[in-house]
């Protein structure tokens, strides 16, 4: 079994009706995507899961019956924490799974996001969890393909779990996300009520630690096999919740704790530490997906306008600097010679284009990837950059603002760096308020994500994400923006190419120019 590949083409229809727009979710051998119901005029949320090679057209038939009826029958029992499947079908080998708009963040993007949950957090989650799996128990149903890509994560409800009916469809031990997979179903054995205890310990494990219990190890027959014979890693992280979670990831599933055991200890872990649970609930990762079909498609409420997409990761702290391509105060930013970050500290060129500077050096370090050097710049700030990256333009203006960019020539992708000393509140509120106004002006912007507040370098900081543009102009931005204190802030951003968002090589700029960017010393 491989990883299913977003290859299908967003003008194709599935199954005659379901027009794809953006994957915004995925696990091995699993893609959420975006959909429109071009037939009923509404927003879907299509799951596309990969079936074993060859399709015979008995398995196609018992798997979409199968995942409908499941469905069908679980909703009743748990209302509102069963995703409403609208249809099913197979074609060229995959498994096209249709729900109902699901309006929350699937707990995967969620972990991907923020690392690892509070384990009080976590156990709320759990609670909810297993309220949905008693239900299916009592009714004789196995969901055997419980994980992160399973379970929607809501601002305002419990969770909403999908994928039953899923297990049985083909003759694998498991479809999607093997890592969640139990010992025996690891073995390809029968499995009951005690593999879904299972993969709720391997989520609780994942929620406290950050990483699931066994990791994925690219064939899903690798990592099968590692759950089945591999010891489980000590959860270090887990405090009130660390006997459950290692009762419910025992081997043999006769051993593993029951449910009344189970909520018994996630309840007590709830309510030892209330407060450490009171922090805002994620707002919806769906956010924008229907922009370019919002007039076409009568959404049923003003949340579904609303819904947001996930992975917020463009930070602004300065108000104005970061909204826009020039400063106040000038009209035209200044470009400089073009001198591409030097390899001797003897290399010079013209900061601003008025008088001469020092020389911006650059350094190899060990601790750089390949290809990449320091550099230092003559307004005291220093970034690691790639090869052949060149100071592109400095623009300042009379309250001693700037903006410097960086990149390979006049196109994307680039680097900004900003700074102000005219920030008066928190990035986020600046970000809301000032900024995006001004990014909505653009020309196709649609913001990714959720507008959320960090830290960064141990500072207060706001992260936002959007694209901008279209066709081949079509550029992706991410940021990071953050205060020093007494008004000054800095904001970082990367903006590439949209169809190279994803390639290696941005990827490893932005997590470089992040852990290298070193702010002016006072």
């Amino acid at each position: 079994m491989t990883m299913v590949k977003a290859h299908v083409s967003a003008h194709e229809l599935v199954a005659g009706r379901y027009r794809l727009l953006e994957v915004f979710s995925r696990e091995t051998n699993r893609l959420w995507w975006y959909a429109e119901d071009v037939a009923a005029e509404q927003p879907r949320l299509v799951a596309q899961t990969a079936l074993p090679e060859p399709v015979a057209e008995d398995t196609a038939r018992r798997a979409t019956a199968r995942v409908v009826r499941t469905s069908e029958t679980m909703r009743p029992l748990r209302p509102g924490q069963i995703a409403a499947v609208v249809d099913a079908a197979v074609e060229a080998g995959t498994l096209w799974t249709v729900t109902e708009w699901i309006d929350g963040v699937p707990l995967g993007e969620l972990l991907a996001r923020e690392g690892s949950f509070h384990p009080v957090r976590a156990a709320r989650l759990g609670l909810e969890l297993l309220d949905v799996l008693q239900a299916a128990h009592d009714e004789g149903i196995t969901h055997g393909e419980l994980s992160p890509g399973q379970v929607f994560v809501r601002e305002d409800g419990p969770v909403v779990v999908t994928g039953f009916g899923l297990a049985g469809t083909t003759l694998v031990p498991r479809l999607t996300a093997p890592s969640y997979a139990s010992p025996e179903q690891a073995r390809d054995e029968r499995i009951g009520p005690a593999a879904d205890l299972w993969a709720l310990g391997a989520l609780l494990y994942t929620m406290v630690e950050g990483r699931p219990p066994f990791r994925d190890r690219g064939r899903a027959e690798a990592t099968l096999k590692a759950v089945d014979r591999l010891p489980l890693r000590t959860p270090l992280r887990a405090g009130p919740l660390a006997q459950a979670v290692q009762g419910l990831l025992r081997k043999n599933p006769r051993e593993r704790l029951t449910r009344p055991v189970v909520r018994e200890a996630l309840t007590r872990a709830l309510s030892e530490d209330y407060d450490a649970d009171r922090r805002p609930a994620p707002e919806p990762r769906l956010r924008g997906a229907y922009a370019g079909v919002r007039h076409a498609v009568p959404l049923r409420s003003s949340r579904m306008l609303a819904a947001g997409t996930a992975l917020a990761v463009v930070t602004v702290a300065a108000a104005v600097l970061a909204a826009t391509d020039a400063l106040p105060g000038r009209d035209t930013a200044e470009a400089p010679p073009r001198a591409t970050v030097p390899t001797a500290p003897t290399a010079r060129h013209t900061g601003d284009g008025t008088a001469p500077t020092p020389a911006p050096t650059a350094s190899a370090s060990p601790a750089l990837p390949a290809g990449y050097q320091r550099y230092n710049a003559p307004e005291g700030f220093s970034v690691a950059l790639p090869e052949g990256w060149e100071r592109l333009a400095t623009a300042r203006s009379a309250d001693r603002a700037y903006r410097v960019t960086f990149g390979r020539g006049g196109a994307a992708p680039t680097l900004a760096v900003t700074y102000t000393e005219r920030v008066d509140r928190a990035p986020v509120a600046v970000w809301r308020d000032d900024v995006e106004p001004e990014l909505a002006k653009q020309p196709g912007y649609r913001r990714v994500g959720t507008l959320r507040a960090t830290t960064y370098q141990g500072r207060e900081a706001a992260d936002l994400e959007w694209l901008a543009g279209s066709g081949a102009a079509r550029v992706h931005t991410f940021g990071r923006g953050f205060l020093l204190g007494g008004r000054r802030g800095f904001s970082l951003r990367f903006t590439t190419p949209a169809a190279a968002w994803d390639d290696a090589a941005s990827r490893q700029a932005l997590r470089t120019f992040l852990r290298t960017f070193r702010v002016p010393k006072d």
